[in-house]
């Protein structure tokens, strides 16, 4: 019989930034802070380290992983770059912001983190934590989300912890992530296109390009298929209790998931009530996003009620997650 795997959990420093790399060199898996979410990281060139992370996460073999690497030179080992992804890298990285792009013929990432695709999705990450490991390192990282597949994504060590102990070898706490949501993912296949709002708002890509952005969305059927990149399933980042959204009128025992200074009707007998920002800072908002609903699942509720959120700015990938957090499962 195997013995139970004890994960680790370390402060970020470079003790546990040197031990990072050297568990991620071993084939293992390691969850570290970006600036989004928590990553959960492994060897993208080491196919079996690939299947370790599939399988300590619970993720649809089909669902592409994100290559992260240390800068632009690492990105273009990996990627064929048009000349409207190169102005979207030198703009935005490091940053939120993911590009899907052509394959090199020399690269090394494991298929299986690519779902067989002729593409790859790739960052540079902008968190100091993460880019310490990745030049540690010296290769690619595939690091997704560094939560059970379909669950809250996690925005502090904690929430890594109480989804992946016992399943991940190391946690590199490096306190909460800044930005709270996951990249912006864009296709530079053809023309740009728009697979995943996320934590660099829409409006920044296309004053960039200087051009709209078309839009693959969630749930369509090319991305429920085949998607070429992360977070495209309709039904993801999903709490067990269920949403309802958009709410005015909270009913009585509901938690309630709150944003602005105005109160829904019937506010006040809510189970529990947690306000994404107070202030309507949709930064604030998102920030809050996953550790308010993982909070929120935990408080017993029949559902939680969660108000309107404008839905420019950032305000387009949180109505984007809690879209999906609340689809049929």
């Amino acid at each position: 019989m195997t013995a139970p795997l004890v994960t680790h959990v370390l402060k970020a420093d470079a003790a546990s930034v040197a031990e990072a790399a050297r568990v991620l060199a071993a084939g293992g898996l390691v969850a570290f802070p970006t600036e989004t979410v928590y990553g959960l990281g492994a060897d993208a060139t080491d196919g079996r380290a690939v299947a370790r992370l599939y399988a300590a996460k619970g993720r649809p073999a089909f669902n592409p992983l994100i290559a992260h690497v240390v800068d632009l030179k690492a990105a273009q080992a990996l990627a064929r770059f048009n000349p409207k992804a190169a102005r979207l890298a030198k703009a935005f990285w490091p940053g939120p912001l993911t590009l899907v792009l052509p394959k090199t013929a020399r690269c090394r990432v494991a298929d299986l983190a690519t779902a067989g695709l002729d593409t790859i999705a790739v960052r540079v990450p902008d968190h100091v934590v993460a880019r310490e490991i990745l030049a540690a390192f010296g290769k690619p990282v595939v690091a997704p989300s560094a939560n059970r597949s379909g669950h809250v994504s996690p925005t502090r060590a904690e929430h890594v912890q109480a989804d992946l102990a016992g399943r991940i070898d190391l946690i590199i706490d490096g306190n909460a992530t800044p930005v709270g949501v996951e990249s912006t993912i864009i296709a530079c296949l053809e023309e740009p296109v728009l697979l995943r709002p996320g934590g660099l708002p829409r409006t920044a890509i296309e004053a960039v390009l200087e051009q709209k952005l078309a839009y693959s969305p969630p749930g369509s059927p090319r991305a429920e298929d085949a998607p070429l990149a992360p977070g495209m399933l309709a039904a993801h980042y999903a709490p067990h209790t269920p949403l309802r959204l958009d709410v005015g009128q909270v009913d009585p025992g509901e938690a309630l998931l709150a944003f602005g200074r105005k109160p829904a009707q019937g506010a006040a007998g809510a189970l529990k009530t947690l306000n994404l920002s107070a202030r309507a800072d949709l930064i604030e908002a998102a920030a809050n996003l996953f550790s308010h609903l993982r909070t929120l699942d935990a408080a017993g509720a029949p559902a939680i009620a969660v108000m309107p959120v404008p839905h420019e700015g950032l305000g387009e990938a949180i109505n984007d997650r809690l879209r999906r957090a609340a689809a049929p499962r």
